[in-house]
Parts: C-alpha cells; sequence; structure tokens
C-alpha cells in the first residue's frame, strides 16, 4: 500500500517558513532601509537557508512587495469605520483615527519602508514601491468612500481636497513620531487630526449649500 503524502504538513511548514521570512524581511528593512536589506542578511535572521527564501520569493524586489503587502492587510483593517451605534459622526472618525494610529505604532514598518521607497525615483521602480503606492490608493479611496457617506453635500473636488490633506498629515505626523520617539502622542495626534478633517468637511459642505 502507498503511503499518503503528508501535504497538509507540509504546505502548513510552507507558510511556517514564509512567515518566518517576512518577519525578518519587514525587521531588517524597518532598519536598514531598501538596500541595506539583502537575501543574506534575510536568511541569517529567520534562520533559513536562502534557498528556502527563493523558494517563496524570486528576489528581493518580490520579498520587500510581500512584506508591504502583508503589512497593508492589517493596517488597512484599522480603516473600518464604527457603526452608527458608536455615536456621533465625529465619535466614529475619532475612533477609527485612534484605531489607525495604534496600527501604525504597533507594526510602523509598513509605512516607515513604503515612505522610503515613495520617496525615491529610480530608472527601475522597485515593485514594492509600485505596491506601496497602490495600496496607498485604496487607503485614499476608502477615506473618500467615508467623507462622501458623513458629509453627503461634499462636492468630488472637496472630496479629494479633504483626502489628500487627510493621507499628507497623517504620513506628517507619523514622521514627527519617527523623528522624536514616544514624545509624541500619535494616538491623540491622529485623533485631532481626524477631528480638523472632519470640521473642514462640515464647513466645505455648508459652503456648498449656500
Amino acid at each position: 500500500m502507498t503511503k499518503p503524502q503528508p501535504t497538509r504538513k507540509k504546505r502548513a511548514n510552507g507558510v511556517e517558513s514564509r512567515q518566518r521570512i517576512l518577519d525578518a524581511a519587514e525587521e531588517i528593512a524597518g532598519e536598514r532601509g531598501y538596500e541595506g536589506t539583502s537575501i543574506a542578511a534575510v536568511s541569517a535572521k529567520c534562520g533559513l537557508p536562502a534557498s528556502s527564501i527563493y523558494w517563496h520569493f524570486k528576489d528581493k524586489d518580490d520579498l520587500i512587495a510581500a512584506v508591504i503587502e502583508r503589512s497593508f492587510e492589517t493596517w488597512l483593517a484599522a480603516f473600518d469605520l464604527p457603526g452608527e451605534e458608536a455615536g456621533t459622526p465625529l465619535e466614529r472618525v475619532v475612533a477609527m483615527a485612534g484605531r489607525v494610529a495604534k496600527s501604525l505604532i504597533a507594526a510602523p514598518d509598513f509605512l516607515r519602508l513604503g515612505l522610503m521607497l515613495a520617496l525615491e525615483h529610480r530608472p527601475a521602480e522597485p515593485r514594492g514601491r509600485t505596491v506601496f503606492l497602490q495600496v496607498r490608493d485604496i487607503a485614499r479611496a476608502k477615506i473618500a468612500e467615508m467623507a462622501q457617506a458623513l458629509v453627503p453635500d461634499l462636492d468630488e473636488q472637496s472630496v479629494r481636497a479633504l483626502t489628500t490633506y487627510a493621507i499628507a498629515g497623517g504620513d506628517g505626523l507619523f514622521v514627527q513620531r519617527e523623528i522624536n520617539g514616544d514624545d509624541v502622542d500619535l494616538v491623540a495626534l491622529f485623533e485631532l487630526h481626524a477631528e480638523l478633517v472632519y470640521e473642514a468637511a462640515t464647513r466645505m459642505s455648508a459652503r456648498s449649500r449656500a
């Protein structure tokens, strides 16, 4: 009788190995940036041979893109707006902003690495940069959708301006915390930022109705 292959165990081991590789790459890239990250360094960090890394990922660029995609999924989950039972529209927006800030504190490497890549312009654009810009577009679309749902009278130009302002402000607060560390209360500042964006939205809506 032929002994059945332990495919389930192999699959589980493969998933575990992939997560170990991504964890190591995320930590190294967060410390050293894109250029300072190498397959050799990731191999030494995760304890798996380079051949295992290349089995999961085509090259370093593919690995960094996967790091960004995985981290983004966790970060994007924080963008879910609480339901109406959570309070007024302002209270719901502020609560969501606090969750986003906490997600960045817990896993800052996604935005840290993504911003590094976004600010670089090379003849051959790394796939990680492309992925980061794509996932930012997803976040921008979610914010625009929330703005239109909570303040229905906003016109398209106002929604676009508010969305750009909200994302740029969040980036700036994150960078400030990267510079000054725990002296920057990222949660409180994100909540304040959300209040200001919401107030701006209501003012713009009132002007459009006048």
